[in-house]
């Protein structure tokens, strides 16, 4: 680390306020690259520091040299660029962003977009719908932001006829990420439906709890929102990192459904959430990577659960073992009835089917009959095969 950004992330209050007044005075473009080299290995807090040092020495003097920043992006200083920028922003300034976000790099449309979100030009909405689809994640979500801001109708409308027509799950994702960042909260129904009908269900519930926060969502939509929660719990450590859990408020959340009179889909998510979080614990495979305030949360989650009497939970999952529930392939999971999960290979489901024979080959309750009884109602040539070798 050089020098200049010792001085930039120190801990001498007065060198840091000295360095990142020099560096906004100067330009300074190759200490500022460094900066954003260096984001993956300073704290939080250090980079919030910095950020505010910028905005506090960016004058009317000065303010010109961030254009030059632009060429670097992090998500950890856009925010003070584009606010840098907009407080001294005039007509020249301002065509000369639109200049830059039709030609620019990536790098200087991420900033652009989010400048816009200040000085709300209609002459860029075309560029920030041009880009709200971009393969760079940091562009879809500053642009998607910034159009929701300006409420621009169309790009909302057009999102939501995309999603309910488009049949390609990961096309579908890229939409409800922008729909999410443009954060109206009429599109939770659309996006839902999707998720309910997607292999990418985890990926899905994994964005609603940012438009739509799991306490609302468990007072308005109380399923929908265990629901999410079950596909969430599903996904740590997998699809999605282990530090959401702050993000989602897990901990609060669960410890509010346990305190409340429980369903059987409330069993059936808090004894998944029990065995996941058991899993997250078990050895530091999956968190040897997090720092420590996960590390704890985890922990604390864990011992929530585990010091839950889970026999009332056991005995309510079975109402969830029936193909009409969303819930049924968790409920399974635990369930230990023979009769209950024998039912299920009525199903119109072969999937559920089969899952629901090796279920009950794991509870020592599989005879050929089940076995006779499922073959007659698969057609699919492949689980017929894994039927057979069961």
């Amino acid at each position: 680390m050089d020098d200049l950004l010792k001085q930039l992330t120190g801990k001498d209050k007065n060198v840091c306020e000295t360095a990142a007044k020099n560096l906004v005075d100067t330009g300074d473009e190759e200490l500022f690259k460094t900066l954003v080299d260096n984001d993956d290995f300073l704290f939080d807090y250090i980079k919030r520091n910095i950020a505010m040092r910028i905005e506090k020495y960016v004058t009317k003097d000065n303010y010109m040299n961030l254009l030059k920043f632009m060429k670097y992006f992090s998500p950890s200083y856009d925010e003070t660029i584009a606010k840098g920028l907009a407080k001294f922003a005039d007509e020249d300034l301002t065509d000369k962003v639109l200049e830059i976000f039709e030609n620019g790099t990536e790098d200087e449309k991420c900033y652009c977009a989010k400048f816009f979100s200040y000085i709300q030009d209609p002459l860029s909405i075309n560029l920030l719908r041009a880009n709200c689809y971009s393969e760079n994640m940091n562009l879809n979500l500053n642009c998607a932001v910034t159009l929701g801001i300006l409420k621009d109708e169309q790009s909302y409308t057009e999102a939501i006829e995309k999603l309910k027509n488009q049949d390609d799950d990961f096309e579908n994702l890229k939409i409800i990420r922008f729909l999410v960042s443009y954060g109206n909260k009429e599109a939770l129904m659309p996006i839902a439906e999707c998720m309910i009908n997607s292999s990418l269900q985890e990926n899905i519930a994994a964005e609603i709890p940012y438009l739509v926060p799991l306490f609302e969502l468990l007072n308005t939509h109380e399923k929908l929102g265990l629901f999410v929660l079950n596909n969430i719990i599903d996904g740590l450590g997998e699809t999605i990192p282990l530090s959401a859990v702050f993000d989602y408020e897990l901990f609060d959340v669960i410890h509010s459904i346990i305190t409340n009179n429980l369903n059987s889909v409330d069993a059936t998510v808090l004894l998944n959430a029990r065995e996941k979080f058991n899993i997250l614990t078990e050895n530091n495979e999956y968190t040897f990577d997090e720092d420590k305030n996960t590390q704890n949360e985890i922990e604390d989650i864990k011992k929530l659960l585990a010091k839950q009497n889970n026999k009332p939970w056991l005995k309510l999952v079975n109402d969830e073992v029936r193909e009409d529930s969303l819930f049924v392939y968790t409920a399974l999971e635990f369930c230990k009835d023979e009769a209950t999960i024998k039912e299920l290979l009525r199903s119109n489901n072969q999937t559920l089917i089969l899952r629901a024979l090796e279920v009950l080959k794991n509870i020592n309750c599989l005879d050929s009959s089940a076995k006779t009884i499922a073959l007659l109602k698969v057609s699919d040539i492949n689980i017929k095969n894994i039927i057979r070798a069961l």
